[in-house]
């Protein structure tokens, strides 16, 4: 009977051996397995990262290019012409006029804006 005892033993003993083999087999597995997705997502993001920021320089210097672009073209546009002081000392003389033929001011008024107007 001891013996019999001892060959049982040794199957239950081979089958539990085995089974923390196993366990431990893909435990570790497992371990690797998350360890190269964390790698590969690391990896992932930093070539995402790669790809925004060169598309940010791309955006950056095409933003330059077109400001380049607008104090060339500004420069290059002949400066618009100022009012001639005239024109503006006519309009004022003829607004003046219109007001006196139309009553709104007298004589003595009508010369007095003139000769300030005039200088």
């Amino acid at each position: 009977m001891l013996g019999r005892r001892m060959g049982r033993g040794g199957l239950v003993r081979a089958a539990a051996t085995t089974a923390v083999v196993a366990g431990t087999a893909t435990a570790v597995s497992g371990g690797m397995r998350n360890r190269q997705a964390a790698n590969q997502q690391q990896a992932d993001e930093a070539a995402m990262y790669e790809q925004q920021q060169q598309q940010a320089q791309m955006d950056y210097a095409a933003q330059q290019a077109v400001a380049a672009q607008q104090a060339q073209m500004a420069a290059a546009a002949p400066p618009a012409p100022a009012a001639a002081p005239q024109n503006d000392m006519m309009a004022q003389l003829q607004n003046l006029a219109t007001m006196h033929t139309q009553g709104i001011l007298s004589d003595e008024e009508f010369s007095a804006a003139k000769a300030k107007l005039l200088g």
